[in-house]
């Protein structure tokens, strides 16, 4: 039976037989399974402290006598006889709830339920943190004994290879899982939770297993020059957005109508307080009931609920396997292409716009949901576009490559273009300019319709002022691209590390110097406009004033990217010539 069920999963995937003959084996398997028992005890023995005995207060909550002597109680208290109060409060002190008037069906659905919940967030935090520590370890060892290469060169596809390892490396952390999923089932129909409330989080809580067991893989092919800190920085990142966005969802006033919310969707709390309403012992109803997407409500079943989450994760998964097949075979290449940054800009405005535009609080109106996400919306692509400027940028050789190809055939305009468009290896100054592009477009609606619908709110509205500081941040991203691609075109080593910081550094550290000097955003405006953030001091100054900075902007971007081309040139130039001497 073993053997042929070993060849079948040969035959399916050899890199899974692999990753499961080097791991379960059966002292790794005893202790796997033993863990998992131990700890279904421990949990099943600590619900069992409260179980009531013959000391049960008879205001306890699974004693019926409770309303009668709390009513008492409160009558009682309405006297105000500070002799009448003792000596009821002497009774009830020495006086007990009768075992045979107990409500034990009661307090065992209730102690069902918070084994049934327990084990839920057990299995979040387990598979999660601990799956991801184990995948981007593995990770590791291959790279340090250089394993990885041989299965980099093995005929499987990347999606066999990568299928494998997501299967076969947390593996023991699956057996225990499933070791305790029984009595996890027995505790949730006990409690009287339905099989379909159940089952949905299962899905929920697989499809969060493949988001970031993909992400660890990918995390742990691009930062191979952390070493061994790499599996502790990876699953301490993982541990500590579970804990915090638990603690956001156990807030009773942070609520679900604003674009965080898309990353509150990444973590599997609100949706499992959804299904299972007592999980945070938070005394509302979940935010999720009132979650909408594009003013459509997404929170009015458990069906549009599950399914969007399903698909968020799907959608993001399938992304990020992408990006694994292009960093798999060549740890050199980029984690995404140009064409896959378009697609992924496009999808990230639509999942912020969508969950900005919710209409249930106050019946707010278009303008005052974009008001209020402003702050988030502008941050959010801040560190997108940030990032792929990271991304795209080409390294030296690359760009050579490509500029000695455009200096040896004589091409149209349209396909230097269209190179500058698509190709990896050219400059991604256009690439980036597209994407900014991407991002200004769902801002054109929000101006023209505030000013023909919202007639109130656009007596204070500038459309000319908002256009103009929609430009100042393009230029401004502009600006970090170019700088950013003209280090990497250096021949200093390390010319990554150098863009990165040079990035950040005029990223963050103009507004933390005007504010450690005292210099605020409504006394010196023109200073904040030419700081990463411009758009913080739009309201304190004048149209003409953002024209002058807008212009000033772009002489410094004509001039940065006459000496792009020129170095781009010269670089093809050379490197033709280096080719032809070899010759």
């Amino acid at each position: 039976m073993m053997p042929n069920l070993t060849d079948k999963i040969g035959d399916w995937n050899p890199q899974l037989l692999r990753e499961i003959k080097g791991r379960l084996k059966f002292f790794n398997v005893a202790i796997a399974v033993a863990t998992s028992l131990l700890l279904q005890l421990v949990v099943f023995l600590y619900q069992l402290r409260d179980l009531p005995d013959d000391r049960y207060s008879l205001t306890g909550a699974y004693c019926p006598l409770r309303q009668v002597y709390e009513l008492q109680q409160k009558q009682v208290y309405q006297e105000s006889n500070q002799s009448t109060i003792n000596d009821f409060s002497d009774f009830l002190l020495n006086n007990f709830c009768p075992q045979n008037q107990i409500n034990w069906q009661l307090w065992w659905r209730d102690h069902w339920e918070y084994i049934f919940l327990t084990f839920s967030v057990i299995f979040v935090f387990t598979l999660l943190v601990a799956g991801t520590y184990l995948l981007i370890n593995d990770l590791a060892k291959e790279e340090s004994r250089g394993t990885l290469n041989f299965i980099r060169l093995s005929p499987q596809s990347e999606t066999s290879i990568l299928t494998g390892k997501l299967l076969g490396v947390p593996s023991l952390v699956y057996l225990v899982i499933l070791v305790a999923v029984p009595l996890h089932l027995l505790a949730g129909r006990s409690a009287k939770i339905a099989f379909s409330y159940i089952f949905s989080y299962y899905a929920i809580l697989i499809a969060s297993c493949i988001f970031f067991y993909s992400a660890a893989l990918l995390f742990g092919l691009v930062t191979r020059w952390f070493s061994g800190f790499q599996p502790w920085l990876g699953s301490g990142a993982v541990l500590f957005f579970l804990f915090t966005t638990i603690l956001i969802a156990s807030s009773y006033s942070n609520s679900l109508n604003n674009s965080t919310a898309w990353l509150r969707l990444f973590a599997p709390w609100d949706a499992i307080n959804y299904l299972f309403p007592n999980l945070l012992r938070v005394h509302h109803s979940s935010h999720l009931k009132n979650l909408e997407f594009f003013y459509l409500p997404l929170g009015k079943n458990i069906v549009s609920v599950v399914g969007f989450y399903l698909l968020n994760f799907g959608l993001c998964s399938y992304g990020i396997l992408q990006a694994l097949k292009r960093c798999f075979r060549n740890p050199q290449a980029s984690i995404i292409s140009k064409k896959q940054s378009y697609l992924l800009v496009a999808f990230c405005q639509v999942m912020m716009w969508g969950f900005s535009l919710q209409s249930w609080r106050n019946n707010s109106r278009f303008n005052e949901f974009v008001a209020q996400n402003l702050v988030f919306l502008a941050l959010y692509n801040l560190v997108l576009l940030l990032s792929l400027i990271a991304v795209l940028s080409p390294h030296r050789q690359d760009v050579q490559d490509w500029a000695r190809y455009r200096h040896q055939e004589v091409s149209s305009r349209k396909s230097v273009w269209q190179d500058l468009i698509w190709a990896e290896k050219s400059p991604a100054i256009v690439a980036i300019a597209i994407n900014l592009t991407i991002v200004a477009i769902p801002w054109l609606p929000w101006i023209a319709l505030t000013s023909v619908f919202d007639t109130e709110y656009s007596e204070n509205f500038d459309r000319l002022k908002v256009l103009l500081a929609v430009a100042l941040s393009i230029s401004i991203i502009m600006i970090y691209a170019t700088i950013a691609q003209l280090i990497v075109l250096q021949k200093t080593p390390k010319r990554s590390f150098w863009a990165i910081g040079t990035i950040g550094t005029v990223t963050l550290l103009p507004p933390i110097i005007l504010e450690f000097l005292g210099i605020s955003l409504w006394e010196h405006p023109t200073i904040w406009l030419f700081s990463s953030f411009p758009w913080a001091a739009i309201q304190y100054s004048g149209a003409t004033t953002i024209f002058m900075a807008f212009l000033a902007q772009l002489s410094v971007l004509a001039l940065l990217n006459f000496q792009l081309t020129k170095q781009v040139r010269l670089a093809g130039e050379s490197a033709t010539k280096a080719l032809l001497a070899g010759r």
